[in-house]
């Protein structure tokens, strides 16, 4: 099946590394590859809104059709104007599933853990509370907040990562079942893309759901190791031959190597 979406991270996939002029040259190959085959791009990020549109203009991205955004929480799509607007559609949705327990009500819930801090009021949302706390602790404090979400019976989950340019170890709760490649899943089907037309690149632990979802998947060279084991084991559990390819290349040059890829082979 021919992949008409390419639906990619940012941080350390999209955008060339700082130490990379290939990658830059082969942002522009992406750029046309795209453009020949008529491949609409979403931007799937835990960025917030603000500072994905800044990195378009710092990193000279391509314009992408929609933007998913905060860790799959927000959703903007281009209006007949070209302009990138909120869909209402998907709030409705989150407020939904959210119910009685609004972000507000979640970050006083849990703030009181030890070694935990909120992030930026710029990086928090309608349906996501991020926290910050030390690289090595990731793992317990992710526990300890579970635990609190459990015994308050609250419909939020957690997402956590670490920064692999700070070292920041990153804390999302969002709503239950939320995630990058939930929101991919909720666009396709609004526009009716079958998983197998999606081709998703990404390299951190806040990408693994969308990689492990049944899209095609890619993940690019510079991912962690343990990204790319559980990528693998996921995919082989599932049965999937076809669907991941672990690239020779980092950042923008293996979205390009993902592209010319699944492009060739579907």
């Amino acid at each position: 099946m021919t992949v008409k979406v390419l639906a990619t991270d940012l941080d350390g996939t999209l955008i060339p590394l700082d130490e990379s002029p290939q990658n830059r040259s082969d942002l522009a190959a992406v750029q046309s590859l795209l453009k020949e085959h008529g491949i609409p791009l979403v931007f799937v990020t835990g960025r917030h809104a603000e500072s994905v549109l800044q990195a378009i203009q710092d990193f000279s991205l391509p314009q992408p059709d929609a933007i998913i955004c905060d860790v799959g929480t927000t959703i903007l799509t281009a209006d007949d104007g070209g302009k990138l607007v909120v869909q209402p559609e998907y709030e409705r949705h989150l407020s939904q599933l959210v119910d009685k327990w609004p972000a507000d009500a979640i970050r006083a819930a849990v703030s009181w853990i030890a070694e935990i801090k909120l992030q930026e009021k710029e990086k928090q949302g309608l349906f996501k509370v991020s926290f910050y706390t030390a690289a090595a602790d990731v793992e317990r404090r992710s526990g300890e907040v579970r635990t609190a979400l459990a015994e308050l019976s609250a419909p939020w989950s957690l997402i956590s990562s670490v920064d692999p340019f700070n070292g920041d170890g990153l804390i999302d709760l969002l709503p239950n079942g939320v995630s990058k490649s939930y929101a991919i899943d909720w666009f396709a089907k609004s526009h009716q893309w079958d998983q197998a037309q999606i081709l998703f690149t990404g390299d951190s632990g806040n990408d693994l759901a969308a990689l492990t979802a049944g899209f095609r998947a890619a993940v690019v060279a510079n991912a962690a190791d343990e990204v790319k084991t559980a990528a693998r084991e996921a995919h082989a559990a599932a049965g999937w031959n076809d669907r991941l390819l672990e690239c020779q290349h980092p950042a923008t040059s293996g979205v390009l190597e993902a592209l010319r890829h699944f492009l060739a082979t579907t």
